[in-house]
């Protein structure tokens, strides 16, 4: 497997793992830029390399009422002064085409959300930003239909690509991870990342809310990491009881570092055995 770049992060192809990171929305500017100085603090503490999420405008929430973020424009304003504050490599989501341009300016990463992982014209306009594109992979799709939704990006220009894990619809109100899904994803030669917290919803298992099991955050990641993925996604919050968006799936600041030093100490067993077999 080639890997991919992200600045000089790369992703793929026998790299140390990368942490994806950050709120799961911009609920204030003070608010992100906070997250995003602990998160690199501690990144850069434990050595792993850092990409910032959030997003913008959360367009899928259960219900109307529920928060969405601050918008294009003045989310992607919070965003810039992050990338420009701490150097990091910012990912965000895009929800209709006409946002991958502006999207592109600031983000490193443009995300194709679950939901939309079908929607051609997205992925396409991702791809000719020349951005790097991370389709996540739909909670309804097989892993064998994911290289599709790559093949749009590839032949609109764009091979820079990698697929992020999810889970998958199981029964009302629940998810889980088939960890098959992980070398089978890998086989397409495409790197590989695992959206831990979102793994842990339970859609719409709350009153208008989604609901979740962070108490299964560090084996959950643990298990994916040592399946070989090449990435973990994590959505992380100070206070997750008060968080706007994805409060019961969070993960805890504080519970950041130690889980990184788990989840490398695991990384590094699966990488050697790796080059032992070659």
């Amino acid at each position: 497997m080639t890997p991919i770049k992200v600045g000089e992060i790369a992703i793929g192809g026998g790299s140390p793992f990368v942490l994806i990171a950050g709120p799961c929305v911009i609920e204030s500017e003070a608010h992100a830029t906070a997250i995003a100085a602990a998160l690199h603090e501690v990144a850069r503490r434990v050595g792993v390399p850092f990409i910032f999420k959030a997003s913008y405008d959360k367009a899928n929430r259960t219900s109307g009422r529920s928060f969405r973020g601050p918008g294009l424009p003045e989310g992607l304003r919070v965003l810039a002064a992050i990338k420009t504050r701490y150097g990091v490599p910012i990912l965000t989501d895009i929800h209709e085409p006409a946002q991958a341009a502006a999207a592109a300016e600031v983000a490193d990463v443009l995300q194709i959300p679950a939901f939309l992982s079908r929607q051609t014209d997205l992925i396409v306009a991702a791809a000719r930003t020349g951005r790097a594109v991370n389709i996540k992979k739909g909670q309804f799709l097989a892993p064998d239909d994911v290289r599709h939704a790559v093949a749009k990006a590839v032949d609109a220009g764009n091979p820079r690509v990698f697929v992020t894990e999810r889970g998958t619809s199981f029964g009302y109100h629940n998810l889980v991870v088939d960890i098959r899904t992980f070398p089978m994803l890998r086989e397409h030669g495409i790197p590989v990342v695992f959206d831990v917290t979102h793994s842990l919803q339970l859609p719409g298992g709350g009153d208008g809310v989604t609901a979740g099991q962070a108490e299964y955050i560090e084996p959950l990641a643990s298990a994916g990491v040592a399946a070989g993925v090449d990435g973990v996604l994590l959505e992380v919050h100070d206070d997750p009881a008060r968080a706007k968006s994805d409060a019961q799936n969070a993960l805890r600041l504080d519970r950041l570092e130690p889980l990184l030093r788990r989840l490398l100490a695991i990384d590094a067993i699966v990488k050697h055995s790796e080059l032992a077999t070659r």
